[in-house]
């Protein structure tokens, strides 16, 4: 076994990347304080051609060089916008078809394995705050909830381990 050079991985260039048909995939980051955990999403849409990432309420965007340390470029290939309300991004969602999901334990929550996202239709994921999640008014206008089960002590995982977790489900099964 020969670990693959950097040189031979096939990578996109960026504007192979910006060309390239994106994963049906929406991801939502609300109200998120880890710069490191920002820079890690984006790094994770990059991977899976995320179709865009919306960063919301005091959720930092790049340019910042903390974004940038753990994106590693990912802020210059992935589609991204900040908004201020996510309640209103939300509903601008559900108004284009858009189906939207808190990742969040909730109660009557779909577990991440038994979730089949619509092959045919854009899918949003939102990742709440590191302390207080998914907020309770978000939660009442999605269309459900996807809950990643866990088995330890804890009952909760980092943002950007929840987000790579979730993203390389449902891109797999999305056949992407």
């Amino acid at each position: 076994m020969k670990k693959i050079s950097n040189e031979d991985l096939g990578r996109l260039s960026t504007e192979e990347f910006e060309k390239a048909e994106k994963a049906p995939l929406i991801i939502i980051l609300d109200d998120i304080r880890s710069l490191n955990n920002i820079g890690s999403v984006f790094r994770t849409s990059d991977a899976f051609k995320i179709k865009k990432v919306y960063l919301c309420g005091i959720t930092a965007k790049p340019p910042h060089r903390e974004i940038q340390k753990t994106a590693l470029g990912a802020t210059e290939t992935v589609e991204w916008e900040h908004r201020e309300n996510i309640l209103e991004l939300i509903a601008e969602l559900k108004a284009d078809n858009v189906k939207v999901y808190a990742i969040e334990q909730v109660e009557n929550s779909i577990s991440l394995e038994k979730f089949e996202p619509n092959k045919t239709q854009d899918t949003a994921i939102i990742f709440g705050n590191e302390v207080m999640g998914v907020s309770q008014e978000a939660i009442n206008i999605c269309d459900g909830s996807i809950e990643i089960p866990q088995f330890g002590t804890k009952h909760s995982l980092n943002i950007s381990v929840s987000c790579g977790v979730v993203v390389w489900d449902l891109f797999a099964k999305l056949n992407f």
